[in-house]
């Protein structure tokens, strides 16, 4: 997955209007210091490369690796494994039980997102 170029070697799109996002990818930059993954905003109004359409990539986290297109905690297995401190977590999510436990924890995510959004919006403006 690393490559021998200090070019990236993953992309991440994420939903930068969405503030628990936007909190978790400014952590994730900061620890992705080898500047591997290429993190791109869909949520502007800015035309983006975006391999699906702009609805479908901000209802659910996306990643592009080895020229795979993934998503949910396949995606955030792979930005895990391009991060040295967090690669350990993203080979254990190689395995499809464990892989299959922490979809099953994202798609429970999704469905708090909205309260957890409102609560987060709330927390930033006071």
């Amino acid at each position: 997955m690393l490559n021998d170029t200090s070019e990236p070697v993953l992309t991440v799109w994420h939903d930068g209007g969405c503030p628990l996002c936007r909190h978790e990818i400014a952590f994730l930059r900061r620890l992705d210091r080898r500047r591997r993954i290429d993190f791109v905003d869909v949520s502007g109004s800015e035309p983006v490369s975006c391999p699906l359409d702009r609805t479908a990539m901000l209802a659910r986290f996306h990643a592009r690796e080895d020229g795979r297109l993934l998503s949910g905690a396949a995606a955030f297995a792979a930005m895990w494994r391009a991060i040295p401190v967090l690669r350990p977590l993203g080979l254990a999510a190689r395995n499809p039980l464990i892989l299959s436990l922490l979809e099953r924890g994202y798609v429970g995510f999704l469905r708090l997102r909205p309260s957890l959004q409102r609560l987060a919006l709330r927390m930033e403006r006071a």
